[in-house]
Order: C-alpha cells, then structure tokens, then sequence
C-alpha cells in the first residue's frame, strides 16, 4: 500500500520514543508525549499558494524532520500483518531539517 500525501502535506514516520529519561526512570505509557521528530516517508507535490501558484515542499523522502508538538494527525494502517503510525504533517508546522 502506498500512501501519498495531498498538496502540502508529509507522511512521516515517528521517531522511536525513549522508554526511560536520562536518569534511568522508566516511563509509564499514559505518561508518553506526541514525539516531535520522525524520518519523511512521502511528501505532496506542491503548496497552492493565494495567487494560486504551486510552490514545491522544502524537503525530500528520508529527511529527518523537526515538527511543532501538537500539529500532526495519527495515521495507523496495517503493514506486513502489523499496526504501523504514521504521522501527517503541513509543511508550515515543519521547524527544521537535519542536515
């Protein structure tokens, strides 16, 4: 199954959640916070800007992205016989890319 994002959307996958902090703590699943990283998986083809111009998206397929907390929507779908999430994000919440 491919997924390809609409306009100026970006498919990412989350980064992996660290089960401890860093002074060995382990943390309860309840206590878990949206993670605010991931690696790009597909990304729309362009932004439709108000004169109705097409700008392309600033950033490419295995880019590791920052993104604002609460910005983006969950998405679960099956792959292989399990549950995999996915992130989907607006260009505009995108913070950072690392290089």
């Amino acid at each position: 199954m491919a997924l390809i994002p609409l306009e100026d959307r970006v498919l990412v996958k989350p980064a992996a959640e660290d089960k401890t902090t860093k002074s060995w703590f382990i943390l309860p699943d309840n206590n878990k916070e949206q993670p605010s990283k991931g690696k790009v998986v597909a990304v729309g083809k362009w932004k439709l800007l108000d004169d109705w111009n097409r700008w392309p998206i600033d950033v490419n397929v295995w880019d590791v992205i920052y993104f604002t907390k609460y910005s983006p929507d969950e998405i679960e779908i099956e792959e292989k016989w399990e549950k995999v999430t996915y992130l989907v994000i607006a260009s505009s919440s995108i913070l950072a890319v690392e290089g």
